[in-house]
């Protein structure tokens, strides 16, 4: 049975696209079969694995909707063992359009939920922001995968975050569990990013990643080449750190 884990923080710019189509492809080449779903209206993480986000026909907007199965949604990706449901810009659409509908924040979790007998892991990127689609992903997920970027105001918004998956276990998916908190775009030369790891890894001890993401320039060239760093470079730091955060992953979830 697959697990989903949904890569959520309302926060822009932490590093979720990148994380979910990385750590979707290290999965892929670690041999697990694994399934991207883009639920980010930027379908960054669509272009981010070479496709064309323009003539995207069938993808998670029409998943939500249940205009089409998850079936018809999947892609294949020039990634081993890894299928994508795309996204497209009219996903922006959907919140207003789920608004009055009945069990509106089940409508991805009622789509997607025969895949996990198909799938060994199934990554959700989320869009940044707390709306529907947000809460959508959380209540389809049996975890949550955090990620915070190494500066100033990293805590901040955490704990917004934290109280929304607290709410989401309370009412709509009791079994949301946290996968963990992953530190990303760290710069090991700067006194402030030693100290957001100091500080998150003492508040949070037990949920933080042993892996940390280094700030590295291969890893944001790589999806303007339509590529995950594993593609991109396999020998660069970004697919090092993600390769070993796809194996503590996979060693958690043993």
């Amino acid at each position: 049975m697959g697990k989903i884990i949904a890569i959520a923080n309302q926060k822009g710019g932490v590093g979720k696209t990148t994380t979910s189509v990385n750590l979707a492809a290290c999965l892929g080449v670690l041999e697990k079969k694994v399934l991207l779903i883009d639920a980010d209206p930027q379908a960054n993480a669509t272009s981010g694995l070479g496709m064309d986000v323009e003539n995207v026909e069938v993808g998670t907007y029409q998943l939500l909707e249940h205009s089409a199965t998850a079936k018809e949604a999947i892609v294949k990706t020039d990634s081993p063992n890894l299928d994508i449901i795309p996204a497209h810009i009219d996903l922006v659409a959907i919140e207003i359009e789920l608004v009055d509908k009945e069990n509106r924040e089940y409508m991805l979790k009622e789509a997607i939920q025969d895949l996990k007998k198909e799938y060994d892991f199934i990554l959700i990127d989320c869009a940044p922001s707390l709306g529907l689609l947000t809460l959508n992903a959380l209540t389809a997920a049996d975890s949550v995968l955090i990620p915070i970027q190494c500066e100033y105001f990293a805590l901040e918004g955490l704990g917004k975050l934290l109280n929304t998956v607290k709410s989401v276990q309370k009412i709509h998916n009791d079994k949301l569990d946290i996968e963990g908190l992953l530190l990303t775009m760290f710069d090991s030369r700067l006194r402030l990013s030693n100290q957001v790891v100091d500080e998150v890894k003492k508040h949070f001890n037990e949920m933080v990643f042993k892996t940390i993401i280094q700030r590295n320039v291969r890893l944001s060239e790589a999806p303007s080449y339509g590529e995950s760093i594993i593609t991109y470079d396999a020998g660069s730091k970004g697919a090092n750190n993600y390769l070993s955060l796809a194996e503590e992953i996979i060693l958690k979830n043993k």
